[in-house]
């Protein structure tokens, strides 16, 4: 039977707070969960916010500094260029596959220029038009994070990385919240079957809650790829550690969401492998209510339905009421076609 394997991007995003070590350990930690990809950010702090765009409320609760500005908090997170062949060699030892999301036009030139083979776009620029021409462009795989978005925004993204050069086919749109950590109430996890549903495009989910039971839920409903960000302790400083899972909770989100893609199946519904054995003793057939003598003329009231299932079905009764017996027969007895004339 064919399983379509989701797609997991374990997202370290900023987590390594600038700390290339830090970076590598969580390309180790990813590596160890079994997740297809693992995600970072890449951004030119100055060129990405302005020094007067302020921190969102969550940026100001998880790092404890309310007197700073968005670009100073960015520049103490971001990769330097040098680091990126690092860690994608690092990738390579690990057997799991580097990905990152750029942040600024400048950002979509460097990883071109690395082959990096999907672009990844955040929530937060799916209105920015220069950056999304570029980008389709380039002709290469888009996933498309959805957070703060309607439909009609949505819709202006992709058609907008349709004519600058990607086909729709190449392009995977994930439904998103962008709130850290998202509160249940507004996950709307239904929004991504409308989203598949209204533009005919391959669909997933980039998750910002707390836990793994989201995620799980939407491969239940058809995700095709699951992001996720992780970190290796959700206590560290950072605007991201708290929303994040920890490692032994990403090994169990990859653990269960390969379940579920099996326990998903082909839709097909007949016996498994696995029950077929349990058919005859679970299931019933007809059987002698009563002591018969050859001759009888079989009554609905002279049979029984019992396990074992190896017999006539009970589905066949009709078939069998007003035959006559070829020979006597003891109360509960298997009855068999051979008993009757």
């Amino acid at each position: 039977m064919y399983i379509k394997k989701v797609l997991i991007i374990a997202e370290a995003g900023v987590n390594h707070n600038g700390d290339v070590e830090l970076a590598k350990k969580l390309i180790d930690i990813a590596a160890n969960a079994g997740v297809d990809y693992v995600k970072f950010q890449t951004f030119k702090s100055e060129k990405l916010a302005s020094k007067a765009a302020i921190k969102a409320e969550y940026q100001i609760k998880n790092t404890k500094e309310s007197n700073t500005s968005q670009v100073d908090m960015l520049r103490k997170l971001e990769l330097k260029k040098e680091v990126y062949p690092i860690l994608m060699e690092h990738c390579k030892k690990k057997y799991v596959k580097f990905l990152s999301s750029p942040f600024d036009e400048e950002s979509v030139d460097f990883l071109a220029s690395m082959e990096i083979p999907i672009f990844k776009i955040p929530s937060g620029e799916i209105t920015n038009y220069p950056y999304l021409k570029k980008i389709g462009m380039l002709n290469k795989e888009v996933i498309l994070s959805t957070g703060m978005c309607d439909m009609n925004d949505i819709k202006a993204a992709i058609d907008l990385l349709v004519t600058s050069g990607t086909p729709k086919e190449k392009i995977s749109v994930l439904h998103c919240n962008t709130e850290y950590p998202t509160p249940m109430k507004d996950v709307n996890l239904n929004a991504m079957l409308t989203i598949k549903k209204e533009l005919g495009v391959n669909v997933g989910y980039s998750d910002h809650t707390i836990g793994i039971e989201v995620p799980v839920a939407a491969v239940a409903m058809g995700a095709t790829i699951i992001e996720k960000h992780f970190t290796i302790d959700k206590t560290m400083f950072g605007p991201d550690h708290k929303a994040s899972l920890e490692p032994n909770e990403l090994k169990e989100m990859v653990h269960a969401i390969r379940n579920i893609e099996e326990a998903l199946g082909d839709g097909k519904k007949q016996p498994s492998y696995s029950e077929q054995k349990n058919m005859a003793i679970a299931r019933k057939s007809i059987h002698f209510l009563k002591k018969m003598k050859k001759g009888d003329i079989i009554n609905e009231s002279d049979l029984v339905m019992k396990r074992p299932g190896d017999g006539i079905s009970p589905m066949k009764v009709n078939e069998i009421v007003g035959k006559i017996l070829k020979h006597s027969v003891e109360a509960d007895d298997v009855l068999k076609w051979e008993n009757l004339k």
